[in-house]
């Protein structure tokens, strides 16, 4: 049995292993998680630290709320310590702009690799920022007191931290849009209906719900759910012939590879 390590605690973000199962975990509650450029950096780090044991990232907020999404003071003028702010970088040149926003997506892109599958644990307040980094998980385990918002719309900016594409890919354009153009709140019930939520539970078992939906992932052998996740994620960027043929492709290598004759 292997014990559980800490390969990251810095800046409101804490990365633990213990073999095949990497626990993310947003710790400041006291703020209720809000999110600023250096807890994305730090959230990127944690995935290029993954150790190639692991196949299951579980992503959580400790306290109320998974994440209120970004910190205000990122709209102040001073910003956050040693960090431009929001306003200095809109003065910046165009290739600076999309450069810095570049960035910061990359705390949210990595948890889609098809080597892993990862499960935001959502409780609470997920807005914005917050909402954004729930979805861009593959799964989403969700406590019956969630909050879902996106508010970006109503502050006179998008969704920009990777978060149109899975939402639309969830719940269809026009709900999307109604959505995002409101900034109302999606409770536990909507979200289960709509495919937001994978599974609702009470608060008091959101912890146990997690444990069991990972249990799962792990009992069936790795590379078929890698190949299996790889054909999912294609399906909507190939026609049907497309797909039937790398069902094939992929078939004739889990088919090779059970008997002994992969590469």
């Amino acid at each position: 049995m292997t014990a559980r390590k800490t390969l990251l605690d810095q800046d409101g973000v804490q990365l633990t292993v213990d073999d095949a199962v990497a626990t993310v975990t947003l710790t400041n509650p006291a703020k209720r998680n809000a999110q600023s450029p250096a807890l994305w950096r730090a959230l990127a780090e944690a995935g290029r630290l993954l150790p190639g044991t692991v196949r299951v990232v579980v992503l959580g907020g400790e306290g109320k709320s998974f994440s209120a999404g970004l910190d205000r003071q990122a709209f102040t003028p001073e910003g956050f310590d040693g960090e431009p702010s929001f306003l200095d970088l809109a003065r910046g040149t165009d290739e600076a702009l999309d450069a810095e926003i570049a960035a910061y997506q990359e705390a949210f892109t990595w948890w889609r690799r098809s080597d892993i599958v990862s499960i935001a644990a959502v409780q609470g307040h997920a807005i914005g920022a917050g909402f954004q980094l729930a979805l861009a998980c593959d799964l989403r385990v969700c406590a019956d007191d969630v909050q879902f918002a996106m508010r970006e719309t109503s502050l006179g900016l998008v969704p920009d931290l990777t978060g149109t594409h899975p939402l639309v890919s969830l719940v269809g354009y026009a709900r999307a849009l109604e959505i995002c153009a409101t900034g109302r709140f999606v409770h536990a019930a909507e979200a289960e209906r709509v495919g937001l939520a994978n599974i609702v539970v009470p608060l008091a078992e959101l912890a146990a719900a997690t444990d069991d939906l990972t249990a799962a992932l792990l009992a069936a052998p790795r590379d078929a759910v890698i190949e299996t996740k790889a054909l999912l994620r294609g399906a909507g960027d190939r026609t049907y012939d497309e797909q039937r043929i790398a069902e094939r492709a992929a078939q004739a290598r889990r088919l090779r590879d059970l008997a002994g004759l992969g590469e």
